[in-house]
């Protein structure tokens, strides 16, 4: 096998499949990119078993073939040849690299353990504009759990109906919904998608004004940009019913400035950094929030104005969770929506209710 190639055109394809190259495995044939080469064509192709990425970029191929590299020593090495052109050739030491009067070689494994791909996923679709897509997932995908207690909850519920997209999103403790209009479907789709698969999603879509089709089938989810095509497998199982859990009606709604209590919350954090929860208490009453905090560190006493209205009511809660959540608004004005201090509450935008947060209050003894 041997191909010449742009190190530039080389390079940015690397960095595109690699993304989906495993990083602790034990096998370590998913720690490489597969190049194949054929038709004066180079196709990369990387997994780690839940996303696939391939992407196919022009090249001089003057013998045909195809090996596996390790992605991460590729990647690294091919970054910093700058704009030379490159010669790439199979040799006994594996692949074979030569630039300008310089050559160097890379290891490689053979292809014939890499997984087969399926890159033919079209049953059903979506089709939503770029900016909307990327929005949703901002605005949502940060509440997915981290942890393997329960792997489905680091995915995020997809559903396509009636003319929107909607993403659900929670680790146990915090829940986000997200809902934006889609241009077209071929009809209802429900699918739990990786959180992760959804993030370098949002990472490829560099034309906000366009549109992004997501196709689903088997299990399977795709989407196509530009020579680029993404495979993620779906999780399987019954994601939370989310209409069960919002709480429908309040006895506290409390409005305030987005801006300002973002700052307030954000002052108090950084005093309690490292505390297991995070912990900050809002006193509601006589039209302003009282917050504070305290640490070894330090602590906060601060107060915003508010509008009150319903009950008087001291709660405490993670402050992470709710600065995340002020964070991903957009409007002027936040709203919190709450009935007693040990039931969720509710965090949103006054004006815009596409994005709704809702938060498990910390049980305090004080």
């Amino acid at each position: 096998m041997k191909f010449a190639v742009g190190a530039i055109d080389l390079s940015q394809s690397v960095i595109t499949v690699s993304k989906a190259c495993a990083t602790k495995t034990t096998v370590a044939v998913l720690e490489c990119i597969k190049i194949s080469a054929y038709n004066d064509v180079l196709t990369l192709t990387a997994t780690d078993g839940e996303i696939a990425i391939e992407d196919k970029i022009k090249a001089d191929v003057l013998e045909e073939g195809e090996f596996c590299v390790p992605g991460r020593t590729f990647s690294d090495f091919i970054l910093r040849l700058s704009d030379k052109d490159i010669t790439v050739s199979t040799c006994e030491k594996g692949i074979e690299i030569k630039y300008g009067d310089s050559v160097s070689n890379i290891q490689v494994l053979p292809t014939d353990e890499f997984p087969k791909m399926n890159f033919d996923i079209n049953e059903n679709h979506f089709v939503i504009n770029q900016k909307k897509f990327k929005d949703l997932v901002a605005g949502t995908a940060f509440c997915c759990a981290t942890d393997e207690s329960r792997p489905i909850l680091k995915g995020c519920l997809l559903e396509a109906e009636n003319g929107f997209l909607t993403i659900t999103a929670l680790d146990g403790y915090r829940l986000a919904v997200g809902k934006e209009e889609i241009l077209s479907a071929s009809g209802n789709l429900k699918m739990i998608c990786p959180c992760r698969t959804l993030q370098e999603i949002s990472k490829m879509l560099v034309k906000e004004e366009e549109e992004l089709t997501v196709y689903t089938s088997g299990g399977m989810l795709m989407i196509s940009m530009g020579n680029t095509v993404l495979t993620s497998r779906l999780y399987q199982g019954d994601f939370i019913n989310r209409n069960s859990i919002i709480p429908k009606e309040f006895s506290t709604v409390v409005t305030m400035k987005k801006a300002e209590m973002e700052e307030v919350i954000g002052r108090a954090s950084v005093l309690i950094k490292g505390d297991k929860n995070n912990l900050i208490i809002m006193d509601i009453k006589n039209g302003e929030i009282r917050i504070t905090s305290s640490s070894e560190m330090g602590g906060v006493d601060e107060k915003v104005d508010a509008q009150i209205e319903g009950k008087e009511i001291r709660i405490a809660m993670n402050s992470k969770f709710v600065f995340d959540a002020v964070k991903a608004m957009k409007g002027q004005e936040v709203e919190l929506k709450l009935n007693t201090p040990t039931s969720p509450f509710i965090c949103e935008e006054k004006e815009n209710k596409d994005y709704l947060y809702l938060i498990l209050p910390v049980r305090t003894t004080a």
